[in-house]
């Protein structure tokens, strides 16, 4: 005789749902989620579920063809997740798993209005960040929305919510470094003051090298104030956060050691680079 499933087996299934979606596409941070606390990790696979879906929206294989309609397709994206954190039961997985999250860690929803202006941004088909005002702006949008979404996960003191945010915005650096020429075969320039001939041609100048080099020095500035946002977490919390510095720290070694040509040498990082700097972060954890 079968058992139909308990709305808590449901709930149980939508973290699953969401946890295997992260370990497929974002490895490294699921690896770093792994060294948080059990109660914490579902909700952090839930949030990740939730801005994985965003980012399908504007950048997946089946995205719309039109920078309109995918500003509309997060729109209703948001408000799915709305209705379920309102008591509407939603069928979708990850919105499940994330109104449970917000009402078990209540978390501050509602800033994600924010992070949505950025990904608006993203929607567009070309896409070019004018100056270092517009790049703070989209910044603090995203990854530093992300920071301050993630402190009531990490049980952070109220003092440590903004650094959490600059760290965020440390990791979203990194990733721009990393990805310039990923993004540009994307039709999209994040780091402003990038020549745009020689992202066509794939050749850095030295005026490219040092607007990189001076990028890389912002974000290991940024690491660097942020460093003692450890000592306003629980103990439990601190070996995955700082795994996840080992390893964008190690994005920023393999920059550098290009002489900051990120447009000729391989930026990622590969299993050779992350198991050295896994087995010291975790040994130092």
């Amino acid at each position: 005789m079968s058992t139909r499933p308990t709305p808590q087996d449901a709930v149980s299934a939508a973290y699953d749902r969401c946890r295997r979606m992260q370990r497929r596409h974002d490895p490294t941070f699921f690896v770093a989620t792994a060294r948080l606390p059990r109660r914490t990790r579902p909700a952090v696979h839930a949030l990740y579920g939730f801005l994985r879906g965003a980012d399908e929206i504007v950048d997946g294989r089946g995205r719309a063809s039109d920078p309109d309609t995918r500003r509309a397709a997060l729109d209703a994206w948001q408000a799915a997740l709305q209705e379920s954190v309102d008591g509407r039961r939603s069928d979708h997985p990850v919105l499940a798993a994330l109104a449970d999250a917000a009402r078990r860690h209540d978390l501050p929803l509602h800033l994600l209005d924010t992070y949505m202006r950025s990904m608006r941004v993203d929607c567009d088909d070309r896409v070019r960040i004018p100056d270092d005002a517009a790049l703070d702006r989209y910044m603090d949008g995203s990854a530093a929305t992300v920071g301050r979404l993630m402190a009531p996960l990490l049980d952070a003191r109220s003092e440590a919510t903004e650094q959490l945010a600059r760290l965020g915005v440390a990791f979203q650096l990194t990733n721009f470094i990393r990805d310039v020429r990923e993004d540009w075969t994307m039709d999209r320039v994040y780091l402003p003051g990038l020549d745009e001939d020689e992202l066509r041609r794939g050749v850095a100048s030295p005026l490219l090298r040092g607007r990189v080099a001076d990028d890389v020095d912002r974000a290991r500035r940024l690491f660097a104030e942020t460093t003692d946002v450890e000592d306003h977490v629980p103990a439990s919390m601190r070996r995955g956060m700082r795994l996840a510095r080992a390893v964008y720290g190690r994005v920023l070694d393999r920059v550098e050691s290009l002489g900051y040509d990120v447009l000729s040498g391989r930026t990622a990082l590969g299993p050779r680079d992350l198991g050295p700097v896994l087995a010291t972060a975790l040994r130092r954890g």
